[in-house]
């Protein structure tokens, strides 16, 4: 059933891990009616954590979207996962939300994947919300973690509402309710109702003078974004609520502030106050500027637009695949335009028509088939045979093609083989279906060894991939310890001329080629670029080209990838008759061989950023373990009793460190590590691949 755009509100939870997403989204489906129950993340009852991998580890792996009424809008929610390792499913799911919720613990603060989630939204300017989570814990503040936002994640946080009390109930001021600070009230959320009755009071006389501080300031900030608020303010008269909320709307769909709300998603308190923020502040589609794209049939580089209007012709974005062997489902974000079940669509990327036989409303592992689905919804395709992840569809009178998603390179391998020929074939068949799934997974089989390497973003993301294999899938494989997903870039600049000068088939074949190989550190890993202006005639160097982009994407001296390196083509000779694009091609790749021969190998290895908070009394036993670990200590600080200790190591002495951690600490301290870059390795690990 198709819904009025401005009723729709494409939301995304967003958070570091074990900072409460899943928990809120629980709270508001019960709120909202859509379950009868709150579901629990320990105990493997919540409905976005549906997969038994996260049930079993009371974690979020994959994104899963879920549908709910709120009022008079209707939310399509995505609840993400907070690992880094899974961190591709919060980029594609950014990439098309138009508003994010962004959790954060009130006891940990702004942690480093809350920096990372963070700036992933800047990227794709993401306006937000922030929902200050846990006020219910020990040694929570809430003034910390509010100047935490404003001060690590660049912005700015205005109040909407604030906590009453703060810590367990079994403490002498418990966090017990949160002050409207727009309307001036006290929500008290009852027991009884698990926090689904709201009780609006008159704020306590205690209580007064730090809401009216609150609000005093909260209203300062937005007269920076409205004369006539502004206005009201010079003229001591009383701010109109509905005011407030209009200005509230405009500067955060402009992304000037971030409204902060405060609660506890596990005791039921502050859930409703954030649902209205969403639906009063967040953007609906018709909101979004028009997306933005280009023609595929044209050379031009001359820009496409779309708004989000029905009568515009269709296009969407295929953002996750879940694979499935009776049929993928691709979810699917409509910009514009209408797309029907049993209709075809084109695929504008790869230039193929595609059937569309089934729509589907996705309520997390349920679906509800519907016939057709508007502007601004996301919605569940099966039947689509070509498109992957970041691919366009549109209408194939009116082609364009979206800037597609990309996503980080993987830091980590590990060997797999099946144990008889007759599993080698159905691994194969699931590999493939778990790569279309996830778009960070490889796998690469070797025909000397017979192993299979899969490559990941860290031991979790592997470890699932194994447990998926093991025991979804039933398959006999031999494991192997994972392993460091290296690179390699040249030490220093050379120019080497490539020659073909060969007789084949009677025939004379004859081609030079001067290439210049240098350390380049660009926006993509390998850089091929022509410096020779015309001395060659086009067919003969576009022959050239491509045949060094291929040899430089098919790894260095050692076979590892390459990156940060640039190839130009200085130069060459031809003869007429005697050269054509086999004999450039035979020149180039001898000019790249010997180019990157002669420029020398830097083996890299990836670099983790490390955030550790311990308690003071294990900081000096994490500071020499660091050190033994090659790690660079960059900042410590502390937060709260904890310190944090924030470095970059290399990911080789990094396994396991999570079981090192708690012998460390006696399992007081927490950790996270985000790929941060790649540095040089030890001459010693370089010696073993030569």
């Amino acid at each position: 059933m198709a819904v009025e755009p401005t009723k729709l509100r494409n939301i995304g939870i967003i958070a570091h891990i074990d900072a409460g997403k899943t928990t809120l989204t629980e709270r508001m489906l019960f709120y909202c009616g859509f379950s009868h129950k709150v579901g629990e993340v320990d105990k493997g009852t919540t409905v976005t954590d549906f997969d038994p991998e996260e049930q079993q580890r009371g974690i979020t792996i994959q994104s899963a979207c879920v549908t709910f009424p709120y009022k008079d809008v209707r939310v399509n929610l995505i609840d993400t996962p907070g690992h880094v390792d899974f961190t591709a499913e919060v980029e594609r799911s950014l990439r098309v939300l138009d508003g994010g919720v962004v959790v954060f613990s009130a006891r940990e603060g702004v942690e480093a994947q809350s920096e990372t989630v963070w700036r992933q939204a800047d990227k794709y300017h993401v306006p937000r919300l922030a929902f200050i989570n846990k006020m219910d814990r020990e040694g929570v503040d809430f003034l910390a973690t509010f100047n935490e936002i404003e001060q690590r994640l660049d912005a700015r946080p205005i109040a909407v509402t604030l906590p009453v009390g703060a810590g367990p109930p079994h403490v002498r001021d418990a966090f017990r309710g949160v002050i409207d600070l727009v309307a001036m009230k006290l929500l008290v959320f009852t027991t009884e109702s698990q926090g689904a009755v709201v009780q609006a009071e008159p704020v306590p006389e205690t209580l007064r003078d730090e809401a009216g501080l609150w609000r005093s300031q909260m209203l300062d900030q937005l007269s920076l974004f409205s004369d006539e608020l502004t206005a009201c303010l010079l003229a001591e008269e009383q701010v109109p609520e509905d005011l407030i909320h209009c200005v509230l709307r405009q500067a955060t769909l402009h992304d000037m502030i971030v409204p902060v709300f405060c609660g506890s998603a596990l005791d039921g308190i502050g859930v409703q106050p954030l649902l209205d923020g969403v639906a009063r502040y967040l953007p609906s589609p018709r909101d979004m500027p028009p997306v933005e794209g280009v023609d595929p049939q044209c050379k031009t580089e001359a820009k496409l637009l779309r708004k989000p209007d029905l009568d515009e012709p269709f296009c969407g974005l295929v953002f996750k695949i879940q694979a499935d062997r009776h049929g993928d489902l691709h979810y699917v974000r409509v910009y514009s335009g209408q797309m029907k079940a049993n209709s075809r669509v084109l695929n504008a990327g790869k230039d193929k028509k595609e059937n569309v036989p089934q729509l589907w409303q996705i309520q997390a592992d349920r679906r509800t088939q519907i016939d057709s689905v508007s502007v601004g919804d996301i919605v569940g395709v099966v039947g689509l045979r070509h498109s992957v992840t970041g691919d366009t569809l549109c209408d194939p009178k009116h082609p364009i093609l979206l800037e597609s998603i990309v996503f980080p390179e993987t830091v980590i391998s590990m060997a797999i083989e099946p144990e008889s020929s007759t599993e080698r074939k159905k691994l194969a068949d699931v590999l493939e279906m778990m790569k279309r799934q996830d778009p960070t997974f490889h796998a690469v089989e070797s025909v000397e060894t017979g192993q299979t390497l899969i490559s990941g973003m860290g031991e979790l993301h592997l470890e699932v991939i194994k447990h998926r294999l093991l025991r979804e899938f039933k398959l006999n494989v031999r494991v192997h310890h994972p392993r460091v997903s290296y690179r390699e870039t040249i030490k220093g600049s050379v120019q080497a001329t490539g020659t073909c000068h060969r007789s084949v088939g009677g025939q004379t074949l004859f081609a030079e080629l001067d290439v210049q190989i240098e350390p380049f550190e660009g926006c993509r890993p390998i850089t091929v670029a022509v410096g020779c202006g015309d001395a060659l005639p086009a067919p003969l160097l576009a022959a050239a080209v491509e045949t060094l982009r291929q040899e430089a994407e098919g790894g260095g001296q050692l076979g590892f990838p390459l990156m940060n390196v640039r190839l130009t083509v200085r130069g060459g000779r031809f003869r007429e008759g005697e050269s054509n694009d086999v004999a450039f091609r035979v020149a180039a790749s001898d000019a790249y061989n010997t180019a990157l021969r002669e420029a020398g190998i830097v083996l890299l290895e990836p670099i983790m950023h490390l955030e550790i908070m311990t308690p003071e009394e294990y900081l000096g036993d994490f500071v020499s373990d660091l050190q033994k670990r090659r790690a660079i200590i960059t900042h410590t600080h502390n937060r709260g009793r904890n310190t944090v200790i924030e470095a970059q190591a290399p990911l080789s002495e990094l396994f396991g460190y999570s079981s090192a951690m708690r012998g460390l600490s006696q399992g007081r301290a927490t950790c996270s590590m985000e790929p941060s870059t790649y540095g040089p390795a030890p001459p010693g690990v370089l010696e073993s691949f030569m």
